[in-house]
């Protein structure tokens, strides 16, 4: 059993938190931006609730955040009453949030000059895998800081691997997003056109998620597309913040993605449909407005 914190209880946090406390077994404090949530999470869960990220870090081994973006993470870690000033000589800090890999190497070093460690360790697999407790965690950081790290993350991670240096995580998490887009977009066409060539749309998903085709967005998206279901977690404003990290990054690394620039602005026709809490799969929706 490890002391440890969580801040930032959304749809991801909350189950996360849960699962470190009855997966893992860990001591929890938590803190949330509105305290009614964490107020909620204690009600369920037991633990403690802090009122500032300081105080939530305050005499743990380790602090979990996950939050909206650069600017979210930046308030809860270094701004005032953040969990960096509460950290211990030799904690870790682990973020969770998808941000970018500038605001993460930023973080280290200041978690470096602190005496405490810090791993960027974003997430894939969605509000459903957060709630089953099987998330895909790709990290970033110092190995020894990662090994300690690793068996509590463990508690919601069917996947976690350390990728290289502090802001690796967030680049996997980019290249991540990248082909997720690029999947949903053809998908998306795919389910369309069957429908326009009348086809039976669920019989024709059957028979080609079995082949070469098959994905898990064919698997988990293709019938609720076809039944314009968008409903089912990751939302599109949240998307569109990711693929601006992605296009921010490949303009300073000078990489070629023409379909992900292409997938973010059909994102924003779809933000324009009325869509901007839909989930991704939505993007069907633009090509049968």
């Amino acid at each position: 059993m490890a002391k440890v914190a969580f801040i930032g209880l959304g749809v991801m946090g909350f189950p996360m938190a849960g699962h470190l406390k009855a997966k893992g077994g860990h001591q929890v404090t938590v803190y949330n931006r509105n305290p009614t949530k964490a107020q909620g999470w204690v009600s369920q869960h037991g633990g403690l609730s802090a009122p500032t990220p300081a105080d939530a870090a305050r005499g743990q081994e380790f602090v979990f955040a996950c939050v909206g973006n650069d600017d979210d993470l930046r308030s809860v870690t270094i701004g005032e009453n953040g969990a960096f000033a509460g950290m211990e000589k030799g904690a870790v800090f682990v973020d969770h949030t998808t941000a970018s890999a500038n605001v993460a190497r930023e973080l280290a070093d200041a978690a470096l000059a602190g005496g405490f460690g810090f791993v960027d360790a974003p997430v894939s697999g969605g509000q459903a895998g957060a709630e089953n407790g099987v998330l895909t965690v790709m990290c970033g950081g110092e190995a020894e800081a990662y090994a300690r790290a690793e068996p509590v993350i463990a508690a919601y991670a069917r996947m976690c691997k350390l990728m290289g240096p502090a802001g690796s995580g967030q680049l996997t998490k980019m290249v991540n997003q990248i082909c997720i887009a690029g999947l949903v977009q053809a998908l998306s066409e795919g389910v369309h056109f069957a429908k326009r060539a009348g086809l039976d749309v669920e019989a024709m998903l059957e028979v080609i998620s079995k082949g070469a085709a098959g994905s898990w967005q064919m698997e988990n998206r293709g019938k609720t597309m076809n039944q314009n279901k968008f409903d089912f977690g990751f939302a599109v404003d949240w998307m569109r913040k990711d693929l601006g990290i992605v296009l921010d990054e490949a303009r300073r690394n000078g990489a070629q993605l023409p379909v992900t620039a292409l997938v973010d602005q059909f994102y924003a026709e779809v933000q324009k449909l009325g869509g901007r809490r839909w989930d991704t799969s939505s993007l069907i929706a633009r090509l049968e407005d």
